[in-house]
């Protein structure tokens, strides 16, 4: 696994990351989110060796990055920020620099670089100098050199920055295939991102952790979490707000939005009751209703990041 142990990073007398410990064990996909500033590529950096640590330290597979930096990187497969790679180098020219730096030669070489060529789908670009590509294909020649090597261990900054919606689901489609016997460690802005591929979630502010679980469980403590919408034709939508104080097991209803044909309402389950979804559909088509859409909220994960990252929220949780 990786463990990550009270690791702290002052720049000067502006602390970065405080104090911070979490272990992700293999077969997990962790999503690190936080603010701009909050302190994910500066930990990030610090677990893979690339920033010596103010103080704690973190152990990949039994190596400590402090102690035996060598033996814990050999381990790890790094997505750094912003995708660096040497602009003048032909994509396989890169690949096979950083094969030789991880130790292959020979058939073995060519065989590895072949692979991940056609693993992250560059072989169209193969002989293109990097700075020649788009920035979306420097995002993957970069994610390429960090899986080159079949590492246990794969941490990446932004994986899918830059990335167009086709990329970016064959890059998470790729990573939900890697977890299967990897430990993932992944930093991500993208919400979507953590609901497709992550099992679990930390979410950083101010240097220090202010949440962490599953996505469902994190979603969960949103305000939206329980809560029922639905459609209607607007012209059955008279009065729908005070038909629906008619239902006891309503605490709040709301109109969400109006379009010239419907009306879009959100209720707010009374906290001791079981959701009244079938009391309300039939209420409904009682009171003569058209009802074009129904769903219930699982939750949102952006309004749950806002409501943990808040400078007043970070103070209490500190």
């Amino acid at each position: 696994m990786i463990e990550v142990n009270h690791l702290t990073k002052y720049f000067g007398e502006n602390v970065a990351v405080d104090d911070i410990s979490f272990a992700v064990d293999r077969g997990e996909v962790l999503g690190f989110l936080g603010p701009n500033a909050a302190g994910k590529s500066t930990t990030m950096r610090m677990i893979t060796g690339f920033l010596s640590p103010t103080s704690g330290t973190a152990v990949i597979g039994g190596s400590d990055i402090i102690k035996d930096s060598i033996g814990a990187r050999r381990k790890i497969g790094y997505l750094p920020e912003n995708a660096p790679a040497y602009p003048d180098m032909t994509v396989t020219g890169f690949l096979g620099f950083i094969a030789g730096i991880r130790g292959f030669s020979g058939h073995a070489r060519r065989e590895c670089i072949e692979e991940t060529l056609e693993r992250c789908y560059l072989s169209e670009v193969r002989f293109q100098t990097i700075n020649t590509l788009s920035k979306g294909f420097k995002q993957r020649v970069c994610f390429a050199q960090s899986i080159l090597h079949d590492p246990e261990y794969l941490i990446m900054d932004e994986p899918t920055d830059g990335l167009d919606p086709n990329q970016k689901h064959e890059v998470r489609a790729m990573i939900r295939e890697m977890a299967r016997d990897k430990t993932i460690l992944l930093s991500t802005h993208i919400l979507d991102e953590v609901d497709e591929v992550c099992t679990r979630a930390i979410i950083i502010a101010q240097g220090r952790i202010v949440a962490d679980d599953t996505p469902e469980r994190l979603k969960a403590m949103s305000a939206f979490h329980g809560s029922i919408c639905f459609t209607i034709k607007k012209a059955d939508g008279k009065d729908i707000i005070q038909h629906m104080k008619d239902i006891p097991e309503i605490h709040r209803s709301e109109i969400v939005s109006e379009t010239e044909s419907d009306i879009t309402v959100r209720l707010f389950p009374r906290g001791t009751s079981a959701s009244p979804a079938n009391l309300i559909i039939r209420h409904l088509f009682e009171k003569g209703f058209s009802v074009e859409r129904f769903f219930m909220e699982k939750g949102r994960l952006d309004e749950v990041f806002r409501m943990v990252t808040r400078p007043d929220s970070v103070e209490r949780e500190i």
